[in-house]
C-alpha cells in the first residue's frame, strides 16, 4: 500500500501509452518504495497512436475503450493508479481548462516528483503540449491565491523522460536511473500495449544502452550487476542540496 509519508510521484502523459515505455521503471521503483504513483493521461492516443485498431475497422469509442483498458492494465503492472482526461489527441489542444484540471491534481496529490515529456518534439506536437501544461500547472499550483482546493504546492523537481527520437528533441540526459530491479515489471507493462508492440524491443534495447552508460558514470566500485538497465531523464529545475554528490 502507498505510504503517504514517503513521497508521491506524478506522471503527466500525453497519450495512454507514453508513460509505460518512457517512465515505467521510475514508476515501478516508486511503487516498490511504498510511494503513491499517479499517472494522468491527457488523451487515449486514440487518433494518432492506434493505427491497428483503425485498420481493423474499430470506431472512435471502441478505440478509446481499448486504449483505456491497456493503460489501466499497464499501470496496474507498474503499481500505479491512472486517470484519464480524454482531452483528445492529434492534436492535443492546450487550454486553460486542462491546465486548471492539472492544478487540482497537483494540489490534491502534492507530488514530491513530477515526470513529463520534453518541450521539443518535432515528430509529435502532443508531447510538448503536455509538457507545457504540466509545467504551467505546477507554477499555478504554487500560487497561494489560485482558486483550487488544497494547500499551495511546494517546488517538486520535474524530470523530462526520454522521447522516442532523443537526438531530434534536444534531449541530453543528466540523470540516469537504475531500473534493473524492476525491469521485468516494466516489460510486463509494455506488453499490456499491443497497439504499440513495435516499441517493446526498442525500449528494452534502450534500457540496455542506458544501463551501460549508467555503469560508466557510476564508477567501478558500486557493485552494479553486469546486465544493468536504465532510464534517462533531464532535470528541469536546479537540485537543492547541502552537500555536493
Amino acid at each position: 500500500m502507498p505510504n503517504p509519508t514517503t513521497g508521491s510521484l506524478l506522471v503527466v502523459s500525453a497519450h495512454a501509452g507514453d508513460f509505460v515505455c518512457r517512465a515505467g521503471g521510475a514508476i515501478a521503483l516508486a511503487a516498490e518504495r511504498g510511494e503513491r504513483a499517479t499517472v494522468v493521461c491527457l488523451s487515449f492516443g486514440e487518433r494518432g497512436e492506434s493505427a491497428r485498431a483503425w485498420r481493423e475497422g474499430k470506431n472512435l469509442d471502441e478505440i478509446k475503450a481499448i486504449r483505456r483498458a491497456e493503460a489501466e492494465n499497464a499501470a496496474a503492472a507498474l503499481g500505479a493508479e491512472v486517470r484519464f482526461f480524454d482531452a483528445g489527441d492529434y492534436p492535443l489542444r492546450e487550454s486553460p481548462e486542462l491546465v486548471d484540471r492539472l492544478v487540482h491534481v497537483y494540489r490534491e496529490l502534492a507530488p514530491t516528483v513530477v515526470l513529463t515529456h520534453t518541450l521539443s518534439d518535432p515528430y509529435n506536437g502532443d508531447h510538448p503540449a503536455a509538457a507545457r501544461m504540466a509545467l504551467q500547472a505546477r507554477v499555478l499550483a504554487q500560487a497561494i491565491g489560485y482558486d483550487a482546493p488544497g494547500d499551495p504546492l511546494g517546488a517538486p523537481p520535474v524530470f523530462f523522460f526520454e522521447p522516442h527520437q532523443p537526438e531530434q528533441c534536444d534531449f541530453k540526459p543528466d540523470v540516469l536511473l537504475d531500473i534493473t530491479p524492476v525491469f521485468d515489471r516494466k516489460r510486463k507493462a509494455m506488453e499490456c500495449l499491443p497497439a504499440q508492440q513495435h516499441m517493446w524491443d526498442y525500449y528494452t534495447d534502450l534500457a540496455k544502452r542506458r544501463g551501460v552508460q549508467l555503469k560508466r558514470n557510476a564508477g567501478p566500485n558500486l557493485g552494479l550487476p553486469h546486465h544493468t538497465l536504465g532510464e534517462a531523464y533531464v532535470r528541469v529545475y536546479p537540485q537543492v542540496t547541502g552537500a555536493l554528490a
